[in-house]
């Protein structure tokens, strides 16, 4: 059997050599986060279904504070999990000879790593449907905290430890209840995912086509062409457009919903959240240059809009239709914003309709 078009191998040697340590995670701060992480973490789920009145089918969320090494290794088995049969299908069709083939899962391995490594520095929670697998080692449906990136932030900005932990927390915590407290959503969020790959084509000339097109919505647009997911964005036919962009309808409404949550669950409990969002929005701001135009170009600038975006979208559904708006996105998929829709949500309104509720 021939090799995959991707060396998983080499891609988490890159990453975890990328990620490097920091020396926080050996020293004794680092102790108290996992006892903290296990206390907090059903104290978010309870602060969350008290606000949505989502609850989990599953019990209780597992919480693991991880350092950058296994945050990375438990995404590149999910990366493997999710890529690997379509990546066999692509080199399948796609040919070409051993020595090209060999050089191309080196490129592939190496890029890869470069880009998780670089994320693993970031990141401080996932709670993710593509990385909980029941059989994986990372253990399934895991709140993952990355212990060292949490003390750091907490060190370099005074933050009350047992607070930004707890506001933390509230997030991951409510991606878990809209993913596994409505009961069709990780089976609609799962097979966008397996739509949008079994739509990518590996034939050189469409591949050619697609590139061409990007190129030239580039001239016309310049950068803005990348602001609804970077590069991909930018190569995806019509058909992976539209799929595309009833993704990002759903993760705007996701995240809008996770902030606004939050906020909500932690009133009373997390008095400074409002600095916590502050803080982590300015640190944003004031990244380099060339980590701002990487952002753009890999879509994770488009994923930090999908906040805004969401949370504005559901201020004027709540506007028209109360504080409980928002559920009538989770009656049916066919209830979800479009990412359009999520842009105007009077176009969703229109078309879900429903009477005012009064409050």
């Amino acid at each position: 059997m021939a090799a995959g078009p991707v060396d998983w191998a080499l891609a988490e040697r890159v990453a975890v050599r990328v990620a490097g340590t920091d020396p926080l995670a050996r020293s004794y701060h680092a102790d108290s986060v996992a006892p903290d992480v296990a206390e907090l973490v059903p104290l978010a789920e309870e602060l969350v279904a008290g606000v949505t009145g989502l609850r989990s089918a599953d019990g209780s969320a597992r919480a693991e504070v991880v350092d950058r090494a296994a945050w990375i290794h438990a995404n590149i088995e999910a990366f493997q999990r999710l890529l690997g049969p379509h990546l066999d299908r692509w080199t399948e069709k796609s040919g070409g000879g051993a020595v090209a083939r060999s050089a191309t899962r080196v490129a592939a391995g190496a890029e890869l790593g470069t880009l998780l490594g670089w994320m693993s520095k970031r990141v401080l929670g996932q709670y993710d449907l593509l990385v909980a697998d029941p059989g994986g080692s990372s253990g399934g449906d895991t709140v993952f905290v990355v212990g060292p990136n949490l003390l750091a932030l907490e060190k370099r900005f005074g933050f009350p430890p047992r607070e930004f932990r707890l506001w933390l927390c509230l997030h991951e915590v409510t991606h878990r209840a809209q993913f596994t407290g409505v009961p069709w959503m990780r089976g609609h969020y799962l097979g966008l995912v397996g739509e949008s790959l079994s739509l990518a084509d590996p034939d050189p000339g469409r591949l050619l086509a697609s590139m061409r097109e990007g190129m030239r919505n580039v001239r016309r647009d310049g950068l803005r062409a990348f602001d609804d997911g970077g590069i991909a964005a930018v190569l995806a036919t019509p058909a992976q457009r539209e799929v595309l962009g009833r993704i990002g309808g759903l993760m705007a409404l996701l995240e809008g919903h996770g902030d606004v949550t939050m906020d909500r669950a932690g009133d009373g409990h997390v008095p400074s959240a409002e600095r916590f969002g502050r803080v982590l929005r300015e640190r944003r701001k004031r990244q380099a240059p060339l980590a701002q135009l990487a952002q753009k170009l890999l879509g994770i600038e488009a994923k930090m809009n999908q906040y805004a975006q969401g949370e504005a979208f559901l201020a004027a559904v709540e506007a028209e239709l109360g504080p409980q708006g928002v559920d009538r996105c989770w009656e049916g998929p066919d209830r979800l914003p479009t990412l359009d829709e999520i842009r105007r949500p009077d176009a969703w309104l229109a078309r879900v309709g429903g009477p005012r509720v009064v409050v």
